[in-house]
């Protein structure tokens, strides 16, 4: 992509995210009644975000056809078989299924898959929201400002997944908020990325490949291991939802410019923040604070269990972590604009977490998290891990555990 086209999509992401309806009071004199039927189908065009990530991934290098994609099937199997073994001894619990549950895909069929997931997460909220911004008796105006918010939001959404589309190696792919929760979830290599950051880094393929396996076993490890955190993610991320579309409701007229002064400022409070009231607040920090545990213990496993199963291991994640850290600006500033600069922060909080409590409480303290509930860390826990060892190994009895 080039540097005025990287422009100009940071552009329209920053105009989807802080300016939202009020930016989209520019269309007002163009759009007429007409618009007042149009963001009766919702919040976001999702056929049209998938044809605008669709286009830009089929377009950006390195792009495979079916044929190389097939062909790295049998890559990918021969990882898995060393992983899962590698993994269920070093954790000692086992993990069924997955094996089978590993496929490579396009960077456009991992869009399509997360549309998917976004589309339902949407779905959650764009009722109260439409309600707010276009009542029954609603203006032509305030159709227009709705419809006009509505293209920029499908646009920004579209461009978030193709920038996310040429970065993304693998995601352990779990259904949290759908009828179909018993699903089990599945392993998503997107060889394209692979290759090229493999490429990137100058290390071999197939050990980057195994790598790569390793994590996201590891995350699969997590949640099918342990059969009580995906309803119990699924309690919080609903109330999240929930929370946020009471906030929306009752958002103050001056909102946007408090969410502008935290992107300025880059301080200590994200500007998802901003957005919510004190319990919203609470919520988050909780929810940060599970998903910080997920990528940490993670990254903490993989560099443990990596050592023995793939070449040239200390190589791939000192490069691989070096390049996390050597993003350009304009990197940085979608990152932070999707919010997704609280992912990245995520790995590394997490992982000093688990190292912490490992060290200090040993081996058997990593098993302790998964016991329920009750063991994972809480607000403040991940920057102070003393404080959970205190709490949950300092206990007479395994937190969270039936009697």
């Amino acid at each position: 992509m080039s540097g005025r086209a990287a422009r100009r999509d940071g552009r329209l992401l920053q105009a989807g995210f802080v300016l939202g309806v009020a930016a989209a009071g520019v269309a007002i004199s163009l759009a007429g009644r007409r618009a007042q039927r149009t963001p009766q189908t919702g919040l976001v065009d999702w056929p049209t975000v998938l044809s605008i990530a669709e286009s830009r991934l089929r377009g950006a290098p390195g792009t495979l056809t079916p044929a190389q994609l097939a062909a790295a099937d049998a890559s990918y199997a021969s990882a898995m078989q060393k992983v899962a073994p590698a993994l269920e001894a070093h954790l000692g619990v086992p993990l069924p299924g997955i094996v089978e549950r590993a496929g490579v895909v396009d960077r456009a069929t991992w869009a399509r898959a997360n549309v998917r997931t976004l589309e339902r997460l949407f779905s959650r909220i764009e009722g109260d929201v439409l309600a707010r911004i276009l009542p029954p008796d609603a203006s032509p105006s305030k159709a227009a400002i709705a419809a006009a918010n509505r293209w920029i939001t499908t646009r920004q959404i579209g461009l978030m997944l193709a920038f996310m589309g040429q970065r993304v190696l693998g995601q352990y792919d779990v259904a949290l908020l759908t009828a179909e929760d018993d699903e089990p979830g599945r392993l998503l290599f997107v060889e394209e990325n692979v290759r090229r950051v493999a490429r990137t880094l100058g290390v071999d393929v197939e050990a980057f490949r195994t790598w790569i396996a390793l994590h996201e076993a590891t995350h699969a490890f997590e949640f099918e291991a342990h059969p009580w955190l995906r309803p119990y993610l699924a309690s919080r991320v609903e109330a999240q939802i929930d929370g946020f579309s009471r906030e929306i409701r009752g958002l103050r007229p001056g909102a946007a410019r408090e969410i502008a002064s935290a992107l300025r400022s880059g301080g200590r409070r994200h500007w998802l923040e901003s957005m919510l009231g004190e319990e919203q607040r609470r919520l988050l920090r909780e929810t940060q604070a599970v998903m910080s545990l997920l990528e940490g213990f993670s990254d903490h496993v993989m560099d443990e269990v990596g050592r023995g199963i793939v070449p040239g291991h200390a190589t791939i994640s000192a490069r691989f972590h070096a390049r996390r850290e050597r993003r350009s600006p304009m990197e940085r500033a979608i990152l932070r604009l999707t919010g997704l600069d609280l992912k990245m922060e995520q790995y590394r909080s997490g992982e000093r977490f688990v190292a912490a409590i490992v060290a200090r409480a040993g081996p058997d303290a990593r098993l302790r998290l998964w016991d329920g509930p009750e063991s994972l860390p809480r607000d403040g826990e991940i920057e102070d891990p003393d404080r959970w060892i205190a709490r949950v190994m300092d206990d007479a009895a395994p937190a969270g555990r039936p009697a």
